[in-house]
């Protein structure tokens, strides 16, 4: 028993350390945001917005979508727009098919 809690304390410590990174939804965004999204990402969706905590600094991640494409754009706690963290784009890459297997043929005996 006294292993599990020490196991327990451990991972809450660890979660504390890392970012926190909570879900919003779209209408609690700041304005400057969803306002730099619609004049620069036209065509793009907001899917999904988080608010993330690290060492105290507050940032907005928000990740759109246009088609078969997404992207994650990062805002600081005043709605600046800081970066652009990651892209996808295209379908995905349906995996390669496997060699087929020699085949041997056996000498018919009668």
């Amino acid at each position: 028993m006294k292993k599990l809690l020490f196991v327990m304390v451990l991972l809450m410590g660890a979660l504390v350390a890392n970012a926190q990174r909570t879900p919003l939804k779209v209408v609690d965004l700041q304005k400057s945001i969803t306002d730099n999204i619609t004049k620069d990402y036209v065509g793009f969706t907001i899917k999904d917005a988080y608010k993330v905590v690290d060492k105290d600094v507050v940032t907005f991640d928000v990740v759109v979508v246009k088609g078969t494409t997404q992207e994650t754009l990062s805002y600081d706690n005043t709605g600046k727009f800081l970066k652009k963290t990651e892209a996808k784009s295209g379908a995905a890459k349906p995996a390669p098919k496997p060699a087929p297997k020699p085949t041997t043929i056996k000498p018919q005996t009668k």
